[in-house]
């Protein structure tokens, strides 16, 4: 099939790659003239693991440019995949979708099929099937369908090949039997249902991993309290199948551009349509309050910070991506500056991005640089090469012997045995 894409961000891009991969021809259109010149160079302007790969072995099937005009015209699906942001009040910014609606009707040519890809409020169909109508020049018949994504940045690429689900949300039988073709190729289970649902399916599903990833934090904390060991709690919770082992990983909180943004959402989504959803705020406040127990382990542990030399290790949201949006890192490393703490960083992948947020604190090239003359080292992101750290290296390196672990990658008893203050979450 004929597939447009309309923004290539980690969405937009990994959809139209894969897609490729699937067979179909994709137009990639981004009107950030740097990123399609990154692209049409063989440049890619995100970290993805093995997108780069796919890229070259579909290079025939994918075309790049500035102009939305090539992702309708001669196109049968065009999918919307454009941010969404968070308004002050949590509202979702969507003008972007808007306007990339009203850029679509101008181009409107033969009956297409025009797909909300990009995480929105319920109703956001029905609001960009009217714009698409307000604007078109003909009467060229359209469908706007809902297909929510589900790509774990990181793992995005064996998400979109491999899903657990594909939701597709539809409203006549023309558009389900173009959908349900395009994806022929994946064996998962689809699902099929009307655009309010699927709408509905994506914010419920990422408030619930949300609200599961800050209850473990919240029982986290009163392992603290009562010497109780959270990983062995979250063993004895994840084994019994009603409830999974899955986001049962007690830390410094959930971050990235989904979890806050879609919790967000969905809170304001509710309060619009006049229910009060107070689980979820509750779920925001424990999140942001994991932060600052954190930053109040660093001081309890270090005393005062002001003029403390403090090495981070980490800086993504999470592991195997170069994203650091809503990251805790940045919370974390802000609240250490106020506080007149000197900072050393290293990561593997994102160093260049917060670069453009704290251009003032030290970059190292790895973790053995940031260990040395430092007061503590704070891990923030579960990169698996810090699994592997020679910890003895990173004692002799370090003025104090201290490790403030916000992921709980080491055993207390081995740190504690090789001579480390070693504090972590939920676990003595």
């Amino acid at each position: 099939m004929r597939v447009g894409i309309i923004g290539c961000g980690y969405v937009g891009l990994t959809t139209g790659v894969c897609l490729a991969e699937l067979g179909h021809r994709v137009v990639c259109v981004d009107n950030d003239e740097e990123k399609i010149k990154k692209l049409l160079s063989g440049t890619l302007p995100i970290y993805e693991p093995g997108l780069d790969k796919l890229i070259k072995k579909n290079k025939n099937k994918i075309k790049f440019s500035t102009n939305i005009k090539d992702a309708v015209v001669n196109n049968e699906i065009i999918f919307i995949c454009v941010g969404t942001p968070s308004n002050p009040d949590g509202s979702p910014d969507l003008s972007y979708v808007e306007n990339v609606a009203r850029e679509i009707a101008k181009y409107l040519d033969s009956y297409k099929i025009i797909v909300e890809k990009s995480t929105v409020p319920v109703e956001t169909a029905d609001w960009i099937k009217k714009t698409i109508e307000r604007y078109k020049k003909n009467n060229v018949e359209f469908d706007v369908v809902s297909n929510p994504e589900f790509l774990r940045e990181g793992t995005a690429v064996h998400d979109f090949l491999y899903p657990d689900r594909i939701v597709i949300g539809v409203e006549s039988e023309k558009a389900k039997k173009s959908m349900l073709r395009l994806y022929q190729k994946i064996k998962s289970p689809k699902i099929v249902v009307d655009t309010k649902s699927a709408e509905l399916i994506k914010h419920a599903s990422n408030s619930f991993l949300a609200t599961k990833i800050s209850f473990i934090n919240a029982v986290a904390n009163i392992c603290e309290l009562s010497g109780a060991d959270v990983e062995k709690v979250a063993l004895g919770m994840g084994l019994d199948k009603r409830i999974g082992k899955d986001f049962l990983k007690a830390g410094i909180g959930y971050g990235g551009s989904c979890f806050p943004k879609d919790v967000n959402a969905f809170i304001w989504i509710s309060e619009k349509l006049g229910y009060d959803f107070s689980l979820l705020k509750e779920v925001k406040k424990i999140n942001e309050r994991q932060r600052e127990l954190f930053i109040k382990k660093i001081e309890d542990t270090l005393w005062t910070l002001k003029d403390k030399t403090i090495g981070i290790l980490g800086l993504s949201f999470k592991p195997n991506t170069d994203d650091i949006r809503e990251a805790p890192s940045i919370y974390i490393i802000k609240s250490l500056k106020e506080k007149g703490a000197k900072i050393k960083a290293y990561d593997p992948k994102a160093m260049v991005k917060m670069k453009q947020v704290f251009p003032d604190i030290t970059y190292c090239d790895n973790p053995y640089e940031v260990a040395k003359n430092s007061d503590c080292v704070v891990i923030l992101t579960e990169w698996s090469e810090f699994r592997k750290l020679d910890l003895k290296k990173i004692k002799n390196l370090l003025n104090q012997p201290i490790i403030i672990d916000g992921r709980n990658i080491f055993e207390p008893q081995k740190m504690t045995k090789l001579g480390f203050v070693y504090k972590c979450i939920g676990r003595k």
